[in-house]
């Protein structure tokens, strides 16, 4: 008799702690009583209840599942479990709770309302779409539906009527949490950015703390190009966030992009230690030491990052470029040759490994790629320099006249391009004049050979 009046103290105790909203306080009394009695399914309900406020929804799918076995006619303990279960991702269990829920209540527009999520996240829409106009017999004005409705369309990328949805939640619950942001993503994937910005602005007013929808906004600031407002709203989620490893990568992406690589660098190592599997790391610190001049520690991460992707054309490129920088051409060479059996029609490549061969002494071949790097792109004026060069090297004086006239066309100001072709007449005058000095001299010979055999016909010894 006094356990039982202990437990009934404990749960009356519990249900105002909860009312107060001390999770853990009411937790630790309802399970004092619990462990007195555990065959009451309220109490059960009521811990899971406690355990979904503090996140914990495995233990609270425990709690309603042991609810729902001493009690199986309570349908709302069933849409409690089978809400949990969809958020766990595990909807087929869900639907299934669902339509038993429906069979002892088939008025609870719950049952109808949660099974539109369900379907939407097995990718069945077209069932998603059945429950919500079913619930809309029952609940016209329930936020849920259109919420959970607004993410099926969106899923179907019909974004002008998730939209209608979704402002219809605000229209009937205007704190609805995160709907904002769902209208200013959906706004975002249609490419109306001042829509998308002013809708976030919304949402993060409504709440300041929330670092993905940060997230979301400095991906915006990038999609349009504005890389100091995204790297604003990255060092704000850190500064919110410190642990948030995917803000310090997408910081360390953004600062290599603004050509800040000492910061960048020292932050993509902080994503590091955050989270050692975060994806592409190698490869992004060896970016980071590329544009700082430390090729040799670039060339490390590098191959680190190749050897986990080893068609990654990204990676490819860089390394080879770092290998050309320390003089390792052979090596570069074979990544460029890599990389073009993935993209043959790479400018960058045919460009790159023509430099490669030209510091092995293979001019012909070399001149081979870096033609077709014009060929790729007529506006490549470094590739037309390198081939003027290697023309006038081999004396292909014709060809050498033609390519720089071609690259006038693009750029009739470029400076080096006019000293190049002044450069160009002064090699050609000295290759006549060495041409004809060379024929006097022979010419000469050719007399004065002539004139001694004269010489000794007519003075035979």
């Amino acid at each position: 008799m006094n356990d039982w009046f202990e437990a009934e103290q404990r749960i009356e105790k519990a249900q105002q702690l909860t009312d107060s909203r001390q999770w853990a306080e009411a937790l630790s009394e309802l399970d004092a009583a619990i462990a007195i009695n555990s065959e009451i399914g309220s109490w059960q309900a009521h811990r899971g209840y406690i355990l979904d406020q503090l996140e914990r929804f495995e233990d609270a799918i425990k709690a309603y599942q042991t609810a729902v076995a001493l009690d199986p006619g309570d349908a709302e303990v069933m849409i409690a479990l089978g809400i949990d279960l969809t958020r766990l991702n595990r909807c087929e269990e869900a639907i299934e709770l669902f339509v038993q829920a429906e069979r002892i209540a088939p008025d609870e527009e719950a049952v109808y309302c949660y099974r539109i999520l369900a379907h939407a996240e097995l990718g069945q829409h077209d069932k998603a779409e059945e429950m919500f106009y079913l619930a809309q017999q029952i609940k016209e004005d329930c936020p849920h539906c259109f919420f959970h409705m607004g993410s099926s369309l969106a899923a179907r990328r019909d974004y002008d009527r998730a939209i209608y949805c979704w402002s219809r939640t605000l229209d009937i619950e205007p704190s609805f949490p995160i709907v904002k942001q769902m209208i200013g993503q959906a706004y975002r994937d249609q490419g109306n950015y001042g829509r998308a910005r002013e809708y976030f602005l919304a949402e993060i007013r409504q709440n300041p703390g929330n670092v993905d929808l940060l997230f979301d906004m400095a991906e915006l600031e990038l999609e349009v190009g504005d890389l100091p407002k995204a790297a604003g709203k990255f060092r704000q989620i850190i500064e919110l966030d410190p642990e948030y490893s995917e803000a310090h990568l997408a910081l360390g992406e953004v600062l290599l992009e603004m050509d800040e690589p000492q910061e960048a660098l020292e932050t993509i190592r902080t994503a590091g230690e955050l989270f050692p599997e975060a994806p592409r790391l190698d490869f992004r610190l060896g970016q980071a030491l590329m544009q700082l001049a430390d090729y040799g520690g670039a060339v490390q991460h590098l191959t680190t990052a190749y050897a986990e992707e080893p068609q990654d054309e990204a990676i490819l490129m860089a390394l080879g470029n770092c290998l050309l920088r320390l003089g390792r051409t052979e090596e570069a060479a074979d990544k460029f040759e890599r990389f073009l059996r993935l993209e043959q029609e790479s400018a960058p490549a045919h460009h790159n490994l023509g430099v490669c061969l030209f510091l092995q002494g293979e001019y012909e071949s070399g001149l081979k790629h870096v033609l077709r790097a014009i060929e790729v792109n007529p506006q490549d004026l470094v590739a037309m320099h390198k081939a003027v060069l290697v023309l006038m090297h081999v004396n292909r004086w014709s060809d050498a006249r033609d390519m720089i006239d071609r690259a006038l066309e693009v750029d009739p100001k470029d400076a080096a391009l006019k000293q190049l072709r002044d450069r160009l007449w002064r090699y050609q005058v000295r290759s006549y004049w060495r041409r004809a000095t060379r024929f006097l001299i022979h010419l000469k010979e050719l007399v004065q050979k002539r004139l001694t055999c004269r010489w000794k016909r007519r003075n035979p010894s």
